[in-house]
């Protein structure tokens, strides 16, 4: 029988980014719909991949395709709150990488949800895996635990 994870704690993490909740964002029960994690967790990775420098969304020959995502909730989000999204990397592989991270409500110190998103680089042209570029393994390792 498999446990339900544990919420974690800001201190848990390397790297935050703030997003705004949307207007948008709440659903019918007055909450953040959860397929609006997901979209945290891409914006989270994929914006902090670009202000490092590493990444051009338009002529990066190798990008990173989600492979894998997961989300465990444990309190709701709504419209006006301010999301902090914590980023680490808990595995760096040869083409991948595991991200894990943890969804913050307003300033609260444990998280609202924690999710996993994987990417698998691949040559753009291609779309087959290659190994990680070292400017973002460089990156990542500065996010590893």
């Amino acid at each position: 029988m498999s446990t339900k994870p544990a919420p974690t704690h800001r201190g848990d993490y390397k790297h935050f980014i703030r997003v705004p909740t949307r207007w948008a964002d709440n659903d019918v029960y007055g909450h953040v719909n959860n397929v609006v994690y997901y979209s945290y967790f891409d914006t989270a990775v994929n914006r902090h991949l670009i202000e490092a420098g590493v990444l051009d969304i338009e002529t990066s020959p190798v990008v990173g395709l989600v492979a894998e995502t997961r989300c465990a909730f444990f309190s709701s989000l709504k419209f006006p709150d301010l999301v902090t999204v914590g980023l680490k990397v808990v595995h760096l592989g040869n083409s991948s990488v595991r991200y894990e991270l943890g969804v913050f409500r307003n300033e609260e110190e444990t998280a609202s949800a924690v999710g996993q998103f994987v990417h698998v680089y691949v040559d753009r042209a291609s779309g087959r895996p290659v190994p990680i570029p070292p400017a973002f393994r460089a990156l990542m390792n500065t996010l590893a635990e």
